[in-house]
């Protein structure tokens, strides 16, 4: 009797064992199906965010192209004819107008100059030939000092020449962003000041857009940047995903600062 309890005992024993090793299989290959299924997961969140990625490169460039080219057609069409009507108008004698048109004559010579300068100032704007050739810094020095009136806004910069990227691509999407909060803050802020700074470190570059002005915080860029009507503030959210960065928007007593952080891997 005592043998037959030891082997229902031994019987029990083993089937529990049984079952404790089936049950640690089927959990064995649960956490590895789950852990596939993980990496898979994984694999389309990497692909998905590098074809978003390509994308948004594709779509930066050939926006940069068409800049390119309708700066072309500016310089070379339009200011071609500005500068021709210019020729023949003074042309003209004037002792052959009529008195009363000639202020009318000295009016249309400084319309057409002034077209000419406007369109040579768009052409150079579009078109990135100083970034290229002289690079970052002072394609943004140059940038500030065209649009800066002394009169009515003093603009400053303080930029860091050790910065000397290699990746062209990167450098015009970080001058473009520059171009359009600069833009943003004299058509809304209606600023007397603006400081551009720059610090390039080991880690990243570092640039900052001080105006005393009227500035947003950084929740109003958030809830603008998905607003039909902020396509520049869409346009930087744009490029900052494509160079991996950060832009920030923040209030201090002397005034707003716009950040943007660039880390260096992408910027080399």
């Amino acid at each position: 009797m005592k043998q037959t309890n030891d082997d229902i005992r031994l019987l029990l024993f083993m089937g529990i064992a049984v079952m404790l090793s089936l049950f640690a299989s089927i959990l064995l290959i649960f956490i590895f199906f789950q852990r596939k299924k993980y990496q898979y997961q994984q694999k389309i969140q990497k692909l998905h965010q590098t074809q978003q990625n390509q994308l948004i490169e594709a779509a930066v460039r050939s926006e940069e192209t068409e800049r390119h080219r309708i700066a072309e057609e500016l310089h070379d069409e339009v200011g071609a004819i500005l500068s021709a009507s210019k020729l023949h108008l003074q042309g003209v004698k004037i002792n052959v107008i009529d008195k009363n048109n000639e202020p009318r004559y000295e009016k249309g010579q400084e319309l057409l100059d002034m077209a000419i300068k406007q369109v040579r100032g768009i052409s150079h704007n579009l078109h990135s030939s100083i970034l290229k050739e002289f690079g970052l810094n002072e394609a943004i020095r140059h940038f500030a000092e065209k649009i800066a009136n002394n009169d009515l806004i003093y603009i400053t910069t303080d930029l860091d020449d050790s910065y000397t990227a290699q990746a062209n691509e990167n450098d015009i999407s970080i001058y473009r962003m520059v171009q359009e909060l600069m833009n943003n803050i004299l058509k809304h802020a209606k600023p007397q000041k603006i400081h551009i700074t720059s610090v390039y470190n080991p880690d990243a570059l570092n640039l900052s857009i001080f105006h005393n002005g009227q500035g947003l915080s950084h929740a109003q860029y958030e809830e603008l940047k998905f607003d039909k009507r902020g396509l520049g503030l869409k346009a930087i959210q744009t490029r900052i995903i494509l160079l991996k960065g950060e832009v920030s928007f923040n209030y201090k007593p002397e005034g707003y600062y716009i950040n943007i952080n660039i880390p260096r891997a992408i910027t080399i």
